[in-house]
């Protein structure tokens, strides 16, 4: 089970770090990423880590936002800074077994959070 948090309204250039706890398996061993979806459009990759800790991001978040993990917490998250009208959406947290090159690809995930909102407003 993957249990996201961090969500909220926050205006243009503030930040927020989204936290997504991992139960019932380790996430040592994963390939993790955040996925967003925005009202409207088809759901994106955000950020990805391979297991080796190789991190991929979407152009568009480049430079502002960041992926981590802390094993010892068993948690992932996503620190966004610099935040955009445009970065409105739900975000997913998601996780598969092992390493997987290609970690934005949103179809090779077998585990999903159930999303948190992020609305970015004046």
């Amino acid at each position: 089970q993957l249990v996201e948090s961090g969500g909220g309204l926050v205006q243009p250039g503030g930040s927020l770090r989204l936290s997504c706890e991992a139960s019932g398996f380790t996430l040592d061993y994963h390939t993790i990423a955040w996925f967003r979806q925005a009202p409207g459009k088809e759901r994106e990759g955000v950020s990805c880590m391979i297991n080796d800790g190789r991190i991929h991001y979407a152009d568009s978040v480049k430079g502002r936002f960041t992926i981590s993990r802390d094993n010892a917490k068993n948690t992932m998250y996503l620190q966004m800074n610099s935040l955009k009208p445009d970065d409105t959406a739900v975000y997913y947290c998601a996780t598969l077994p092992g390493p997987f090159v290609g970690c934005l690809v949103e179809l090779a995930y077998p585990n999903w959070g159930l999303g948190t909102q992020v609305t970015v407003s004046s």
